[in-house]
């Protein structure tokens, strides 16, 4: 096994053991207004998509320092990554629970899992590839973004189906 070949699988298991403990750590911090921006505040698939985004995100800035002499592109691959992992939790979601007309917490957990280990698949493959070398600057601004966005509606969320409860969510069906 190769260095970034443990380092990825590292990440799958950071990833894996801190978004679990985030889901409950603003609770346990009696809903501590810093750890509620990092941190899912309600039940909603908006703040679900934390679970992935922060702790990749941190991990990704830990890699990249650790692996920029032999991967120089291992930056934008984690950024593009991380928004991957990101963005397949609200699509999952809304795809099993429009065909089952319901959401099972077996199945979020499973979601969680699974687009974890497809974003750091992803970050692999694009690493070894070099494929984002001249997408760098716009992979790190759409993350930029995306982080911003997550400050921004933790606690004004606009009024729409992702950034309510999931027992909403099922309006749509």
């Amino acid at each position: 096994m190769n260095r970034l070949q443990s380092y990825i699988i590292a990440g799958i298991l950071f990833v894996l053991a801190a978004g679990t403990l985030s889901h409950f750590l603003y609770g346990w911090t009696g809903n501590n207004f810093i750890i509620g921006l990092f941190t899912p505040v309600n039940e909603s698939v908006w703040e679900h998509m934390k679970l992935i985004f922060f702790p990749m995100l941190f991990y990704s800035i830990f890699a990249s320092a650790k692996l920029k002499a032999d991967y120089p592109y291992i930056a934008s691959s984690l950024c593009f990554s991380i928004l991957i992992g990101t963005l397949l939790i609200p699509v999952l979601f809304y795809v099993y629970t429009y065909i089952l007309g319901k959401n099972f917490l077996v199945l979020d957990i499973i979601i969680f899992a699974l687009s974890t280990a497809l974003a750091f698949f992803t970050a692999y493959k694009l690493t070894i590839s070099c494929r984002f070398r001249f997408h760098s600057i716009l992979l790190y601004c759409l993350t930029g973004i995306l982080l911003i966005l997550f400050m921004l509606f933790t606690y004004q969320p606009p009024e729409m189906e992702i950034f309510t409860g999931f027992t909403n969510a099922m309006a749509l069906t």
